[in-house]
């Protein structure tokens, strides 16, 4: 049987310069053409400049009537009706207006429309309350979007408003990052799939499913690896096939310094490992290697390590793999709605409840912080950086968050 580790041969890394590690090592993958109208998520890997102005043709801001601004106040002669689809085929003359809604396009001789609630119509003669300039009402071509302007830039992401633009613009296909394919690995003769019988003393795989979620969110095609068992050459083989399929592989568990603790000199075999100790709580043990130009990360076995590190240092990567611009999540200051007791050795995460409070948002714990204590990412939206120090850090002190989720309303 090994022996035990008394002290990791890792040095411990700070959280930012184990960011930096990750993301030196992190470039856009591949790039391919797609269908762009159903495309949410999937990140642009070209700037999209418009193909023409947006109106076309000087089109009428709201219903009302198309008229000459030069009669001034004096009545005129309703000669037509317009409607959004129709192409006008009409001039108006000195004296006369057209009825017009919204979104029609003007016709000839008609430099200005008035709204409905401004006028009267008395048998097909319109009055009018005010008196009009050129363009008052009208939206003028370019007006929304002109012909070459940058509408959407390389590196952002799709979401409704997006796909709403390139529908506009006509346009249906455009280069977008490839997605990334994240592989993951739950390790430990404990482990059991959720469905299965479990041993006393064993737990269920939620990890594993818990991060596929995780890089469903973040943008990323999947592959469950299932479970190995305690075992290096079960490990390593799984490990390697993970490596063969996908483009990050995640792995949960075995990355501490028990004799059963395999991922680290297993990665270390087949690449580079980069660092296997980060300077933060939940997930001190947190590894990160390369492997033939793949990412792998080491993930701790706790539930709540495992995904806080996840958040921390494997979602901006894979953000960054697929072109996002902005892969890190927003951040902001948070007033604390309770006490907080610092760790006195390391900055931690601690999971939180962000909400608006009158002018400022206010940081509630979601309870314990165990690691293995699930239930506090339960309600969280955020995680909260809290430096290490011994003195409690009084309710109303500010500190920064990593904003996860929505932020929730007042109460």
């Amino acid at each position: 049987m090994s022996e035990m580790r008394r002290e990791s041969p890792f040095p411990m890394l700070a959280v930012d310069a184990a960011r930096q590690l990750i993301m030196a090592h992190v470039a856009p993958l591949g790039v391919e053409e797609i269908e762009v109208l159903a495309a949410e998520g999937r990140v642009l890997a070209a700037d999209i400049r418009s193909p023409e102005d947006v109106p076309d043709v000087p089109k009428a801001a709201m219903d009302g009537y198309a008229l000459r601004a030069a009669d001034g106040l004096a009545p005129r002669i309703v000669v037509a009706e317009l409607t959004a689809g129709m192409a006008p085929g009409l001039t108006i003359p000195p004296g006369g207006a057209a009825r017009i809604m919204t979104g029609a396009p003007m016709p000839a001789g008609a430099d200005a429309m008035i709204p409905v609630e401004l006028t009267e119509e008395r048998d097909g003669v319109l009055l009018i309350q005010r008196e009009l300039r050129p363009g008052d009402y009208v939206h003028v071509p370019g007006q929304d979007i002109a012909r070459g302007e940058l509408v959407l830039a390389r590196g952002t992401p799709l979401g409704p408003a997006e796909i709403g633009l390139l529908a506009t613009l006509g346009v249906t296909r455009a280069p977008a990052y490839r997605r990334p394919r994240v592989a993951v690995l739950a390790t430990g003769d404990e482990v059991a799939e959720p469905d299965d019988p479990r041993q006393p003393g064993g737990v269920r795989d939620s990890n594993r499913y818990a991060l596929l979620a995780a890089a469903r969110e973040a943008g990323c095609d999947t592959i469950s690896l299932g479970i190995a068992r305690d075992d290096y050459a079960a490990q390593r083989a799984a490990i390697a096939a993970g490596l063969e399929q996908a483009d990050v592989l995640i792995t949960s568990g075995g990355v501490s310094m028990g004799t059963r603790d395999l991922i680290k000199p297993i990665l270390a075999e087949l690449g580079t490992l980069h660092f296997g100790r980060v300077a933060f709580k939940p997930g001190k043990p947190t590894t990160f290697a390369t492997v033939g130009g793949r990412l792998a990360f080491g993930l701790p076995g706790y539930p709540v390590s495992s995904l806080v590190s996840f958040e921390v240092f494997v979602r901006p990567a894979l953000r960054a793999l697929q072109g996002d611009a902005r892969p890190e999540r927003p951040r902001a200051r948070v007033a604390l709605a309770e006490p907080i007791q610092p760790s006195p050795d390391r900055p931690e995460y601690q999971r939180v409840a962000v909400r608006f409070a009158g002018s400022r948002l206010v940081a509630e714990s979601t309870g314990g912080q165990g690691s293995s204590r699930l239930l506090s990412l339960r309600g969280a939206n955020a995680l909260l950086l809290v430096p290490p120090g011994d003195a409690l850090l009084p309710a109303g002190a500010e500190l920064e968050a990593l904003l996860t989720g929505p932020l929730l309303g007042a109460e």
